[in-house]
């Protein structure tokens, strides 16, 4: 398998939720309003022998050229965002469901980012998003799906996409949040979004405020993380500004 991180960059988040971009060696953290955290934003794209899968769907923002960032990070790495075949959403949080629609820069109509692609989401998430929510979900963006004829609704706790992606609801990050295996020819790579943000959360005992369920975040990264280094997987780390994949043997 090949993995692309897709970084649109880092970006300092604090209790209003608002993701500012954030320039490495340049500004100093502690500028930044009290209790403000500095991460990356880091959607990927897994090429597997069946398809080009992407992993969330990053802000939405477009570049200067007014074109989507994510296309223009797609493109950089030599793929056609038309080619892409399944993309697999952890949860709907605005930096990484931001970039499920586009809008048009002339006339601003929103249309789907990858309408060619099947759509894999959890619905109790779809549903929770769309209804009660938070303010950490901004439904405009992601709407579109309700109706989508491309959409792999998932229902239960846990299952199998097209015998080789494994799925989990965890419930932990979120209140419906999944994590996902890819698994071909012996390899394994874990994508667990924010469940599983940054390496940094995987070798310690941590509770954040932020989660959902922290402690059940915290015992779900201890248990992949040993898992994970006795079977080998390759870890990909949505929020890591250092290490956005990790391997024990890489």
């Amino acid at each position: 398998m090949k993995i692309i991180p897709l970084s649109e960059g880092a970006f300092t988040v604090d209790r209003t939720k608002v993701f500012v971009p954030f320039e490495l060696g340049k500004e100093q953290l502690n500028d930044r309003p009290t209790g403000s955290m500095l991460v990356e934003i880091q959607p990927f794209v897994v090429i597997t022998e069946k398809d080009i899968i992407l992993l969330d769907t990053g802000l939405g923002y477009n570049g200067p050229d007014g074109q989507p960032q994510l296309y223009n990070n797609l493109r950089k790495a030599g793929i056609d965002p038309s080619k892409v075949t399944k993309v697999l959403m952890s949860h709907l949080h605005k930096d990484h469901s931001g970039g499920v629609t586009v809008k048009n820069a002339e006339n601003h109509e929103r249309f789907l980012s990858f309408p060619y692609a099947t759509w894999y989401l959890q619905r109790k998430e779809f549903e929770y998003a769309t209804g009660a929510g938070t303010a950490s979900y901004i439904t405009e963006d992601f709407l579109m799906l309700e109706d989508f004829s491309r959409v792999a609704w998932l229902e239960e706790d846990q299952g199998l996409i097209d015998n080789y992606i494994r799925y989990e609801r965890t419930g932990a990050h979120s209140k419906f949040h999944q994590v996902f295996w890819i698994e071909e020819n012996g390899e394994t790579v874990f994508f667990g979004g924010d469940d599983a943000p940054q390496l940094s959360q995987m070798k310690k005992r941590y509770i954040a405020k932020y989660d959902y369920d922290g402690k059940k975040c915290m015992e779900l990264r201890q248990q992949w993380w040993e898992q994970g280094q006795k079977e080998n997987w390759t870890f990909l780390f949505y929020h890591d500004i250092k290490t956005p994949v990790w391997r024990k043997n890489g």
